[in-house]
C-alpha cells in the first residue's frame, strides 16, 4: 500500500528562492509497460530542482546517483495513482517497473533487493517520494509484486544505484536465504570508542532496547558502531526508530548482522 504523499512534477520557484510542492495535475491516460534495461539517460527537465519542500521538510536533490547505496524500508503505490503524473511529467503506470525516491536525480536506475527473502528487481525512478515514516523508496505495484511485498505493504530492502557504468541485467527472483538475516537500527558509528560508549549508555538509560557496540573496518578505518536490536520486521523497526527519535537519535538507519 502507498505510504507517501502525492507529488507531481516539481517546480523550482527561483524568484522566491525556494521550492514547494505544486498541485497534482489531472490524471493522464495510462502509459506503456516501461523499460527494464538500465541505460544512460539525461537528467529530466522536470522533477530535479536543487531542493523542494513537503510538509515543512526540505529535500535536497543529489547531483549524482553514482555510488548510492542505502538500506531501509520500501513501500509501494498502485491503483489510486495509476494514470496520474509523476514528478518527471511522465504517466504513472503501476504495471511498469518504476519507483519514487526523495533525493536521487530523475531518472535513475536502481537495483532493489528484498533483504527478507532475497528477491531482486531493477527499477527506473521517475517520481518523488516517499515522505513519511522511515521509507526510503516507493515502488510500483509491478515491482512490489516481484519482491513479494504486496500483502505486507512494506519490506526491508537495499537500494543500489546502477549509475556510473554499473548497470546490469535484471535478476530473476532469488530463493529464500537459508539463514534469515538479523536486522538492527544503527544509531551511530564513531572513530573513537569512547564516543560510541557514551551514546550506548545514553540509549541504555532511555531503555530503547538491547544496545551493542561492534568494531568494524571501513575503507581501512576503524569504526565503532552502536546498534539496537535485533528486530524481526518493519513494524518493530518503525517502533524502534520512534524510540530512538525520542532519545535524541534522528538519523538511525537499517543495518544487518
Amino acid at each position: 500500500m502507498r505510504h507517501r504523499l502525492a507529488l507531481p512534477a516539481l517546480v523550482l520557484l527561483a524568484a522566491a528562492g525556494c521550492a514547494q510542492q505544486p498541485q497534482r495535475p489531472e490524471p493522464a491516460a495510462p502509459g506503456g509497460a516501461g523499460e527494464r534495461v538500465p541505460r544512460a539517460e539525461p537528467r529530466a527537465r522536470l522533477g530535479n530542482p536543487p531542493f523542494y519542500e513537503v510538509a515543512g521538510k526540505r529535500y535536497v536533490v543529489r547531483e549524482s546517483a553514482a555510488g548510492y547505496s542505502e538500506r531501509g524500508v520500501a513501500s509501494w503505490y498502485g491503483p489510486t495513482f495509476h494514470g496520474g503524473r509523476t514528478a518527471t511529467g511522465e504517466t504513472y503506470d503501476m504495471n511498469a517497473m518504476t519507483g519514487a525516491h526523495p533525493t536521487l536525480p530523475l531518472p535513475t536506475w536502481v537495483r532493489v533487493t528484498n533483504l527478507q527473502n532475497g528477491r531482486s528487481v531493477v527499477v527506473r525512478l521517475n517520481d518523488r517520494g516517499p515522505f513519511s515514516n522511515n521509507r526510503i523508496i516507493d515502488l510500483s505495484h509491478a515491482a512490489a509484486e516481484q519482491l513479494d511485498m504486496i500483502r505486507a505493504g512494506t519490506a526491508m530492502v537495499e537500494v543500489q544505484s546502477l549509475a556510473g557504468g554499473n548497470a546490469v541485467a535484471e535478476a530473476a527472483p532469488a530463493a529464500q536465504p537459508a539463514t534469515a538475516p538479523r536486522f538492527f537500527a544503527q544509531a551511530g558509528a564513531f572513530g573513537e570508542e569512547e564516543n560510541a560508549r557514551r551514546l550506548a549508555e545514553r540509549l541504555r538509560d532511555a531503555q530503547v532496547g538491547e544496545v551493542t557496540i561492534s568494531e568494524a573496518r571501513v575503507d581501512g578505518r576503524r569504526l565503532f558502531r552502536v546498534r539496537v536490536g535485533p528486530v524481526t520486521g518493519v513494524s518493530e523497526f518503525d517502533a524502534l526508530i520512534e524510540r530512538l527519535r525520542q532519545a535524541g537519535v534522528e538519523f538511525a538507519r537499517l543495518a544487518l548482522d
